[in-house]
């Protein structure tokens, strides 16, 4: 699976309550009315950027805090294709294979807004088009990649009647 996007970069420490406010806690079923407020206390004009096909670029420690996993979901919903961090809470990158959203764990300090970035999920490398950088990654276990292509973990189970391993 390779993935090519722009680049939308945040910080460290992104919340599942910078992704998502939780005032909005009771409009989580209507995801795509709040698609606008993505990010909007951390970055109050990301949601304005992203562009269907986007990669979101983030620093350490993304997606602490609360277990929603509606926070994974808006962010496919607002078109991000992935999420690329030094560093994520173990509860985000579940919550995000599960949901089909792409979480890959590298070196994101060289990436910047707009850089065009070609992710080989397979091969663990990431070409920056942009600075003419490739950047290697543990590659995500076939099992995932599994997941991921059938676009999570339900749809996984309902293709394949379980949970299968290759």
């Amino acid at each position: 699976m390779v993935i090519q996007g722009c680049a939308r970069r945040l910080g460290d420490n992104i919340n599942t309550d910078y992704i998502i406010a939780s005032r909005y806690k009771t409009r989580m079923a209507d995801l795509a009315s709040l698609t606008p407020h993505l990010f909007e206390d951390a970055d109050p004009g990301l949601a304005a950027r992203i562009r269907p096909g986007d990669l979101l670029v983030a620093g350490r420690n993304f997606g602490g805090g609360s277990s929603r996993e509606t926070a994974a979901r808006l962010i496919l919903q607002a078109g991000l294709r992935a999420v690329l961090a030094l560093s994520f809470s173990r509860i985000f990158f579940r919550n995000a294979i599960n949901v089909g959203l792409p979480a890959i764990e590298c070196d994101t300090t060289g990436m910047a807004e707009d850089d065009v970035l070609v992710v080989d999920l397979a091969a663990g490398r990431i070409e920056n088009r942009t600075r003419g950088r490739i950047l290697p990654f543990a590659p995500l276990p076939a099992v995932v990649r599994e997941i991921l292509q059938d676009g999570g973990l339900a749809a996984h189970f309902q293709r394949h009647g379980g949970f299968r391993i290759t």
